[in-house]
């Protein structure tokens, strides 16, 4: 799933950021920003009728995005139970 796809409100963790070319200057600046593997990411707002940009949070960090910009961030939701307490 691409970034730009997830739901407002869910978190997933990130895969990896694609390259449209080489070299790839926007990808290498959200990998700067730090939309790096593994990290949790989620969309907390979106623009009004699907437009840009898209909010985002990674850590306490909130960032804007172009919806093609998300679109390069590859993500995955961990199907992992939130509550691991024993029943």
């Amino acid at each position: 799933m691409r970034l730009n796809e997830l739901p407002r409100g869910m978190e997933a963790i990130i895969d990896r950021v694609e390259e449209t070319g080489h070299p790839d200057p926007v990808a290498g600046r959200l990998r700067e920003l730090g939309f790096v593997p593994d990290e949790p990411v989620c969309v907390v707002a979106t623009a009004p009728m699907g437009g840009d940009p898209i909010a985002v949070r990674i850590g306490f960090t909130r960032f804007a995005l172009r919806r093609d910009e998300a679109a390069r961030v590859i993500v995955h939701v961990d199907k992992a139970p939130l509550d691991k307490t024993p029943s």
